[in-house]
């Protein structure tokens, strides 16, 4: 069984999280869920869908601050993390080691144990600090992937570029899966 942890931070960009999770459901994923403090008010400002009923929809759902929950340690075995949307505070504070919450933690457990970590990284404009942040984890071998519609793939709503961009996700990850188009497919 395929094991994924999923990270939902405060940054703008819930529907991200959320698209993730229900592709990742959609093929019988086992997802364990890390909804942030903050990305509970931002899921609530930003979709019709309460933090509550996401959370129901994963395999197991952790209180972010809950040091002690399977992610926070190596021992948990996964194929890999993603944090959708990622804030400029989660990534300084993976980028420093500093492991104040889960999120935080299995991020920062996930690097150690060399397993795939994709960041979903939200912000416009990038200042330098955000930027060295990146390459810093980019080096480390961190997917960077900041959620940039395909405007290739013609999209016709906002759950077309959400569908999509989850799809590069689970690529990353090393997950098989349909996305809504990929270049050159009719």
């Amino acid at each position: 069984m395929t094991r994924i942890v999923l990270g939902i931070t405060g940054a703008s960009g819930a529907a991200y999280g959320l698209a993730v999770l229900k592709e990742l459901n959609m093929l019988s994923i086992e997802t364990h869920l890390i909804i942030s403090r903050w990305a509970r008010k931002t899921i609530s400002a930003e979709t019709d869908i309460s933090h509550e009923n996401a959370a129901s929809t994963a395999y197991r759902c952790y209180d972010p601050e809950d040091m002690a929950a399977g992610p926070a340690s190596g021992s948990f075995l996964h194929q890999g993390m993603a944090i959708a949307p990622c804030s400029m505070k989660t990534l300084a504070a993976i980028a420093s080691g500093y492991s104040d919450n889960l999120i935080a933690r299995a991020a920062d457990v996930t690097i150690k144990e060399r397993r795939p970590l994709v960041l979903l990284v939200r912000e416009t404009p990038l200042s330098p600090i955000h930027l060295e942040n990146m390459l810093k984890l980019a080096r480390l071998g961190v997917v960077i992937m900041p959620p940039v519609p395909a405007l290739y793939s013609r999209p016709q709503t906002l759950e077309d570029i959400f569908r999509q961009t989850a799809g590069r996700v689970l690529d990353s990850l090393g997950i098989e899966n349909h996305p809504a188009s990929r270049w050159g497919e009719e």
